[in-house]
């Protein structure tokens, strides 16, 4: 699936729609390089399911964690990972519970220790649009996909 996104409301807007298309359940990865709108996705994400703070980018701490209800929903930014075996240090799997939502930017710099995601997100820069494309990798992957209603952006 390809979308278009022409401004931040648009890229939250759509986080919302995942964050209603996942059930706050998966794993989610975001690929793109800097300032292509990952952390403004997770942030419209992540308010939808009804956190209220700041939601900021896990650039030097590697995993920001949100409480929601029951939700537990994990971002994580990998980018300044310096070497995979720190996910190892950090307890990576514990995150991985089957009522979790992991959102991941910079996947590929967490080698093979990663979960299949079941949804994969490339973001492109277009001058100030942004071209995303969505992929699913499993069976909740493929029902996420389903459930998203692009019109409503």
């Amino acid at each position: 699936m390809q979308l278009r996104i022409d401004s931040d409301e648009q890229m939250q807007a759509f986080g919302a729609q995942l964050a209603t298309a996942s059930g706050g359940k998966g794993t989610i990865y975001l690929n793109g390089d800097l300032g292509t709108g990952k952390t403004t996705l997770v942030r419209g994400l992540i308010r939808a399911l009804g956190h209220d703070g700041a939601v900021k980018s896990p650039t030097f701490t590697l995993v920001e964690p949100y409480q929601i209800g029951d939700k537990n929903i994990y971002h994580f930014d990998l980018y300044r990972l310096s070497d995979h075996e720190e996910l190892e240090y950090m307890g990576l799997r514990d995150y991985f519970e089957e009522n979790s939502l992991c959102l991941i930017e910079w996947p590929e710099k967490g080698d093979r220790l990663l979960p299949k995601a079941d949804l994969v997100l490339k973001l492109l820069h277009d001058g100030k649009s942004r071209d995303v494309s969505i992929a699913a990798n499993t069976k909740a992957g493929e029902s996420m996909l389903k459930s998203l209603k692009m019109d409503d952006l």
